[in-house]
């Protein structure tokens, strides 16, 4: 019989750590959701100590789905100790403690000398940091999983140290994360291999591979651990993640599937709810899948040329090795009209994946109605769009009462808005180099803000003359980097409320007490 392998999924982790992707407390709740249902074994749902946010959104998340959800902790008894008290209420859980490994996050991250003055004292003290940690975290839970940061960069001797004083101590998994997506397939595939015939009692836990995608190996530096003996990899819908990102699950998988003959290993993922669970976490986090993106991207199953779509109308096979209806990305998408009713959108959202209260489907409803009223027919992607602006509106600060804009080709183009921020209204007008600009400036002055933008990106939402258009807007204010994304018929309208969410994301985090603690992995 064909081995398992677990799959970690991190996009409630790592993933969000990707620049501009941060998701509320409901919207991660809702991937949650929908990662369960796609069959994942375990999800990390965050990193409790950093904020009383993060502590919320894994505490709220375990008590949402029936998988193991998992918290990360460094290897000191505060961030241990913060992960159970988030996960105490629920019977499944795994407890993630981490620390570095490699030469040169030794020397950087632990250079102060109660640590060690040589670089030999220094190895020692993570060592029996590592075993501490672990041993702390088994009081709490037998599934306790520990990684060696950089492991990638480690030398394999060390590693193998580490990695036993971490089984000694009652580690169930062990985790070797390529930090910086630094290593090559073969030569990552071979430290695997190594630490399987070094490290001592190896056997006891479940060899872990977590690869990021810096020089675009972290599916191949995967698929080579798990020819080398790992039989769990952690990874993220669509790939995202810090700098290039994580390990694509959905690439993972379906190499995993579609090479069965090859693996001999099998998941518990549900492949059908590939293209759904992607989808909704571009919607939520405002990250586009880029269109030549394997499995989940647009023209993953386009044909332009010629010879192509005469071999795929003939047969599929001949140029497909997936079809698009085996990841749940039907070719026909379903249509909705102004005259569907409540229970035809609640049946369609809950086969994309979505699980509105009666009193959300009342809202997403009226708001379907006027959508409808535009462009007469309303697609899936249409519906991901209003799910996505139903999880923001439930923390909306500040909130688009109405604009105007005046502009023409021998004018100076001028916005006005109307801004609800709390019990308060504010009006405001500007003049600007063009309408967007003009609307912007005018926010600007309303809300008092010194906000820089970074990227703003315009997209067809759907298609037809009717289609929603989507901006995207990247703002810097301080030190806080936010993405807001803002989807209407009218590109001016998708600019206005971009912008407003990217504000609102700014006013959340400033309001939220400061971080306590930052990880890469």
């Amino acid at each position: 019989m064909s081995e398992k392998i677990i799959i970690f999924d991190t996009t409630l982790r790592d993933g969000e750590q990707s620049p501009g992707a941060s998701l509320n407390v409901q919207e991660k709740v809702e991937i949650a959701r929908q990662l369960a249902r796609l069959g994942v074994d375990v999800i990390e749902a965050g990193f409790p100590i950093s904020s009383p946010v993060q502590f919320e959104a894994v505490e709220r998340i375990a008590d949402s789905v029936p998988v193991v959800v998992a918290g990360l902790a460094r290897a000191v008894e505060p961030d241990v100790k913060a992960v159970y008290d988030a996960l105490r209420q629920t019977e499944k859980f795994r407890i993630h403690t981490f620390i570095g490994t490699s030469d040169i996050h030794i020397k950087e991250k632990f250079r102060a000398d109660r640590y060690g003055k040589s670089l030999k004292e220094k190895r020692n003290t993570i060592i029996k940091m590592a075993r501490d940690a672990v041993a702390y975290a088994k009081t709490f839970t037998d599934d306790v999983e520990f990684s060696a940061e950089d492991a990638g960069r480690t030398d394999t001797p060390y590693l193998a140290e580490v990695l036993e004083a971490a089984i000694d101590a009652g580690a169930t998994t062990v985790n070797i994360p390529d930090t910086t997506g630094y290593t090559m397939p073969a030569e990552f595939g071979a430290k695997i291999a190594a630490l399987r015939e070094t490290v001592g009692r190896i056997d006891q836990a479940v060899i872990s591979a977590h690869c990021h995608n810096d020089l675009g190996l972290a599916v191949a530096n995967s698929l080579s651990a798990i020819q080398n003996g790992a039989r769990q990899v952690e990874c993220t819908i669509n790939g995202i993640g810090e700098r290039a990102g994580n390990a694509s699950l959905e690439e993972i998988i379906m190499a995993l599937r579609v090479r069965g003959d090859y693996w001999n290993v099998h998941t518990d993922i549900r492949i059908e709810e590939l293209f759904n669970t992607s989808r909704m976490v571009s919607a939520f986090t405002g990250l586009v899948v880029q269109p030549n993106k394997a499995v989940v991207g647009d023209n993953a199953f386009s044909h332009e040329s010629g010879i192509h779509q005469d071999g795929v109308l003939k047969n599929s096979h001949t140029y497909e090795i997936i079809t698009p209806e085996a990841i749940g990305a039907t070719r026909t998408k379903i249509v909705l009209g102004r005259h569907s009713g409540r229970h035809g959108l609640a049946v369609r959202l809950r086969d994309l994946g979505y699980r509105p209260t009666k009193d959300e489907l009342q809202h997403i409803y009226q708001k379907f109605l006027d959508l409808a009223d535009k462009k007469k027919e309303v697609f899936d992607d249409d519906l991901r769009v209003l799910m996505g602006d139903e999880m923001h509106r439930q923390q909306e600060y500040y909130e688009l009462e109405s604009f105007h804009v005046s502009a023409g080709t021998n004018a100076l183009a001028t916005g006005t808005v109307s801004i609800k921020a709390g019990e308060e209204v504010l009006r405001e007008s500007a003049i600007g180099d063009g309408p967007v600009d003009a609307c912007f400036k005018a926010i600007d002055r309303a809300l008092d803000t010194d906000s820089t933008i970074e990227s703003y990106q315009v997209r067809s939402v759907t298609a037809g003359r009717e289609a929603q258009g989507e901006v995207i807007v990247r703002v810097r204010s301080g030190d806080s980097v936010c993405t807001g994304r803002g989807v209407s018929t009218d590109i001016l309208e998708a600019s206005v409320k971009a912008y407003l969410q990217a504000l609102n994301e700014t006013n959340t985090i400033q309001r939220e007490t400061e971080p306590t603690a930052t990880v890469a992995e």
